[in-house]
């Protein structure tokens, strides 16, 4: 291991550079979640580009130079996509937020210890193993960017398939799958017509999203956290119907005033009657589409609880569906990660979220998929 120690830097100087960062690291996630559902947008492509780009000229503007060669050569990587000689695929996405995890690590060990310390080694691989993704060797580059991944995670080894990890026997045993949070919250292996519908929910939704800050990428959020865990649990929910659910299960909130989403204090009897009617505008979305009558359902109980306490029928636990179940815990952890309380409580970590709807919840969730879920966020926390 090296150890690099910076030139004398104003703390201000430093702070900016993180936060710059920051926000370039989470508007690169949402143009990887676009690009896996999209993965030949040109626009898309190039403002990937754009935030590697501009992160490796800020490190450049402070001579933070052990980690710029590995930001070069995936910038140029991302050079061919735009450029359409190479492909994108999801592997690919994981080479990008994996090298702006260093990236970030690197500038917080500095911020917070005045110095980082860093595999030159290691790094040297990662650019021989990126020099090697060329437009002339297309067929080869799921298996080299595996090859690229696993050098800076090599715990991701087994959710690689036998083809992306480059094994010479294709016939031997199949690796131990286990489940990986998908980029996205559209399912795979759809008919053209239900991927359809569900996109078309999506971009719904992201315009209703709009009327509030704290509900900004609330339905990728969600639904990408919902089928994560589902797949813990072995799937015993149609992927395709909780998809939707998760999707639509606010459009009801379009139609509710704006002064209402924003009140910051506890609601009146009125208002809160007004802001439960909210689950009935959301399920008469799907009402006529017999394809989804599941996913109707799951938005109309979502906001039962086990103990009979929630509404809009008052349902018990067994009268509840699976999927309404899942979808009533994730939207509360949703909500109290994301958005500011009534109460004038802060907003809780990921960690406290946890512990919380555990905690202070008893009764009020299915205990079988309030297992799944802190199953589930054990591994996400882990990263």
């Amino acid at each position: 291991m090296q150890t690099f120690i910076p030139e004398d830097l104003e703390p201000e100087i430093l702070n900016d550079l993180i936060e710059e960062i920051n926000e370039l690291y989470e508007a690169s996630e949402q143009t990887l979640i676009e690009l896996e559902l999209k993965p030949e947008d040109n626009e898309l492509q190039r403002a990937l580009f754009r935030s590697v780009h501009t992160i490796k000229g800020d490190l450049g503007l402070v001579n933070f130079t052990p980690i710029i060669p590995l930001l070069q050569h995936v910038e140029d990587l991302l050079d061919y996509l735009r450029k359409g000689q190479v492909s994108y695929t999801s592997i690919m996405s994981d080479l990008v937020l994996l090298t702006m995890d260093r990236v970030k690590q690197f500038v917080e060990s500095v911020i917070a210890r005045g110095q980082a310390e860093y595999d030159d080694v290691l790094y040297q691989q990662l650019i021989l193993a990126i020099t090697r993704i060329t437009p002339g060797n297309q067929a080869e580059h799921d298996r080299l960017l595996g090859e690229a991944v696993l050098l800076l995670n090599p715990d991701l080894d087994q959710t690689l398939t036998q083809h992306e990890r480059g094994t010479a026997d294709a016939d031997s045993a199949e690796t131990v799958s286990r489940p990986k949070l998908s980029k996205t919250g559209v399912p795979k292996d759809l008919s053209a017509e239900k991927r359809d519908d569900i996109l078309f929910f999506r971009e719904l939704m992201q315009t209703i999203e709009q009327r509030s800050e704290e509900w900004a990428g609330k339905g990728d959020r969600i639904a990408k956290l919902a089928l994560y865990v589902n797949d813990i649990a072995g799937n015993p929910i149609e992927e395709d119907q909780l998809a939707v659910a998760c999707y639509v299960h606010d459009f009801g909130m379009a139609f509710m005033p704006s002064k209402l989403i924003r009140k910051d204090k506890s609601y009146t009897d009125n208002e809160f009657n007004l802001m439960r009617s909210h689950v009935y505008k959301s399920a008469r979305l799907l009402e006529h589409l017999d394809q989804w009558d599941m996913a109707r359902k799951i938005v109309m109980q979502h906001h039962e609880r086990a103990d009979g306490s929630g509404y809009p029928l008052g349902l018990k636990d067994d009268d509840i569906c699976d999927g309404a179940c899942l979808l009533g815990i994730l939207d509360t952890f949703d909500a109290i990660t994301h958005s500011p309380s009534r109460q004038q409580q802060p907003i809780y970590s990921k960690k406290q979220a946890v512990v919380a709807l555990n905690r202070h919840n008893v009764g009020k969730f299915n205990s079988s998929w309030l297992n799944y879920f802190n199953q589930a966020m054990a591994r996400v926390l882990k990263r």
